[in-house]
């Protein structure tokens, strides 16, 4: 019988303590050596995100398939993007695109605050219910069309498009706080992207190419069903 770990608001067999662990290694191998994200990812279990179906692939550097026919990235993907952010526990994170919530759950171990959010009302509700699982309180859902941004809360330190986009759209682009990061995957879907990272600096929009992507492509409105 497999020894299980005590951490708080969920239990970890000795299996999966080892599971996230050899994640985090392969990571650093890969380049990913930001402490702040690799302990976020470490400590957020992605089985909970996934289908039972799809839990023993949970710690494979691989992306799979949720509800709503959308997907969650592979570990490697979120650390990127999520490193390229820069968060300090001061910050406040807008995520268009919250999908299973497991990068939402890596962004609340990083950021005073997130709000998410997503055109599919099934996705919104079950990352909500995994997300309370943790006992995560930073975190704000939005059932809403996010590439018009969350114009109510903002300004935002840190923006962050989970899929691509045809161009930044200004609505969001005009949502960032001074100094504040935006990184977007920006090109056709279906095809490669550019990762576009957005400095917003006394005033001025400075875009830099920090990388090719091919990431599922966001669309606009709210989804009528699902």
């Amino acid at each position: 019988m497999p020894q299980v770990f005590d951490t708080g608001p969920e239990t970890v067999t000795q299996d999966e303590s080892e599971a996230r662990a050899a994640l985090v290694l392969s990571l650093r191998r890969r380049g990913l050596n930001d402490r702040r994200v690799l302990s976020a990812i470490e400590r957020v279990p992605r089985r909970l995100f996934l289908s039972a179906r799809h839990h023993r692939f949970a710690y494979e550097d691989s992306l799979l398939p949720i509800e709503c026919g959308q997907v969650v990235s592979a570990p490697s993907m979120v650390a990127r993007m999520v490193q390229l952010l820069e968060i300090a526990p001061n910050h406040r994170v807008l995520e268009i695109g919250t999908g299973s919530g497991y990068q939402t759950a890596i962004l609340s171990h990083l950021s005073q605050h997130v709000f998410t959010a997503d055109r599919y009302q099934t996705l919104i509700n079950l990352a909500r219910q995994r997300i309370a699982a943790l006992k995560i309180q930073n975190v704000e859902f939005h059932h809403a069309d996010g590439l018009t941004g969350l114009r109510e809360r903002a300004p935002y330190d840190r923006i962050i498009l989970t899929g691509s986009v045809p161009a930044i759209p200004d609505s969001v682009r005009l949502q960032l706080a001074p100094d504040g990061i935006l990184l977007a995957p920006v090109g056709p879907a279906g095809q490669q992207q550019d990762l576009m990272c957005m400095r917003k600096k006394d005033g001025e929009y400075l875009s830099t190419k920090v990388g090719e992507v091919r990431l599922v492509s966001l669309r606009d409105g709210i989804a009528q069903v699902l």
